[in-house]
């Protein structure tokens, strides 16, 4: 059994720092929180993405961080994008040292977003995804379309799920958007990105770093469950695209380990790279029936002040 010890965070922002500046920051902040020192640490899991625009020319990042520890002690990476700190913690998880820290960061935005957008594609099939121009606006589009067409959702749904987190973020020092007033009316006219996902539906592309101690001695902070399950790269390969089989399966076995259901949630935090995924998370995480998500927002349900309050931080 692990127990959260100590979190640190970085401001996500364009801020063009060196990588290792990020994570250094969210790193002793999550010491110093932790009240543990380097020397204590046991072991480090580390996620970034590998960005060949990046203007450092870097690689193995799990190496340049033994330099800044000076410590003969396993640093390993779980290069997974956009779940790379999930899937760092899961890691550390199933690792057998006392004290863990836990890192995630990244230098995305360095270049122009046409070249960001082409590099993030490299996540994605060559054949398939990347030779049809199948970019990750587009496929999230087609799941927002197939989403509307059968269950009566729509875009005025996908413009509050985006109202509420800016509202988050407005109250978030570590957002970009952190006193930044955006206006359902600005959502709702701003321009359309991939129909019918305009541009407050897709996520932003900043730099930044967060890190957290985990430890077998025990804290407030148990960690009760964790989950991880993949499913096919592609949104269109998958056997209903508008069903994410990889969110019910390792939120299926986080809720067994914890001994609790989706109705014994009090608040989440939910990957939300476009607006239409947080909407189907709240179906596939339990939180509502499928073809129910867009009822939790048009309710308050997810909302700063509602019963299951849903990323309070901003999200992406």
């Amino acid at each position: 059994m692990h127990y959260i010890k100590g979190v640190g965070m970085t401001k996500f922002d364009i801020e063009n720092r060196n990588s290792m500046d990020f994570a250094e920051d969210a790193i002793m902040l999550a010491l110093d929180d932790s009240g543990l020192n380097i020397d204590d640490l046991d072991a480090v899991v580390v996620a970034n993405s590998d960005n060949a625009f990046n203007p450092e020319r870097q690689r193995h990042f799990n190496s340049f961080l033994s330099s800044f520890f000076r410590r003969r002690m396993p640093i390993i990476r779980t290069p997974a994008v956009c779940g790379g700190g999930g899937v760092a913690l899961w890691t550390a998880l199933r690792l057998n040292y006392n004290n863990m820290l836990i890192l995630g960061t990244d230098r995305l935005l360095t270049a122009p977003s046409e070249l960001v957008t082409d590099q993030i594609l490299e996540a994605a099939d060559r054949i398939y995804e990347q030779s049809e121009g199948m970019i990750f606006p587009a496929q999230n589009a087609l799941v927002a379309q197939q989403h509307f067409m059968r269950y009566g959702s729509n875009s005025d749904d996908l413009a509050l799920i985006a109202l509420k987190n800016h509202e988050n973020a407005f109250l978030n020092p570590k957002a970009m958007f952190y006193g930044k007033k955006v206006s359902l009316e600005k959502i709702k006219s701003s321009p359309v990105v991939a129909s019918p996902l305009r541009l407050f539906d897709c996520s932003i592309t900043v730099n930044g770093a967060a890190a957290c101690v985990i430890s077998k001695d025990k804290t407030n902070i148990k960690i009760s469950g964790s989950g991880l399950a993949v499913d096919y790269m592609a949104t269109f390969e998958r056997d209903d695209m508008v069903t994410w089989t990889a969110i019910k399966n390792a939120a299926d076995a986080a809720y067994k380990q914890a001994n609790l259901k989706p109705k014994d949630i009090d608040l989440a935090e939910i990957h939300d790279a476009f607006t239409i995924v947080e909407l189907v998370s709240y179906e596939d995480l339990g939180f509502a029936e499928k073809g129910h998500g867009q009822e939790l927002i048009r309710d308050g349900t997810v909302k700063l002040d509602g019963k299951l309050p849903v990323n309070t931080s901003g999200g992406l």
